[in-house]
C-alpha cells in the first residue's frame, strides 16, 4: 500500500512538471488546494492506465518496439498520457493534454521526472 501511494505522489509532481512546463497540458482549478487534489486524482487515473492498458498496449505492439529500438515507448507514453486526459474530462476532472504531440512531450517529461523521483522517493521493498 506505501509502495502504491509513493508511485501516485511521484505521479503527482511528475504532472505538475509537465503542466508548469507545457502550456498545451492544462490544469485549472479556483483554489491551490483544489489544484493539488485535482492532480492527486489525475495521478491515480494515470497510475491505473499504466497499471492496466499500458501492458495490453506494449504486448500488442512488441513487433514496432522490437523495429523502433524501443523508441515506440514514446508514442505508448504519449497514448496513455491521451487516454488519462480522455478519462479526466469523463469523470470531470480539470485536466486536458491539447494533442498528439503535446502528450509526447507530456510523455517524456513525465517518464523522466517520474524515474529521478524513483530514485529518491523509498520503493517500499
Amino acid at each position: 500500500m506505501m509502495n502504491f501511494l509513493v508511485k501516485t505522489i511521484a505521479n503527482a509532481g511528475a504532472l505538475a512538471v509537465a503542466v508548469w512546463l507545457i502550456d498545451k497540458i492544462t490544469l485549472t482549478g479556483d483554489s491551490t488546494g483544489k489544484k493539488v487534489g485535482t492532480l492527486l486524482l489525475v495521478a491515480l487515473v494515470f497510475g491505473l492506465v499504466n497499471a492496466v492498458v499500458k501492458p495490453l498496449v506494449k504486448l500488442l505492439t512488441l513487433p514496432l518496439f522490437i523495429l523502433t529500438l524501443g523508441l515506440f515507448t514514446l508514442v505508448v507514453n504519449a497514448l496513455m498520457l491521451l487516454l488519462t486526459s480522455w478519462l479526466a474530462d469523463k469523470l470531470d476532472l480539470s485536466f486536458h493534454v491539447d494533442g498528439f504531440w503535446i502528450a509526447v512531450l507530456g510523455g517524456l517529461i513525465i517518464s523522466i521526472v517520474s524515474w529521478a523521483l524513483s530514485l529518491v522517493l523509498p520503493d517500499g521493498d
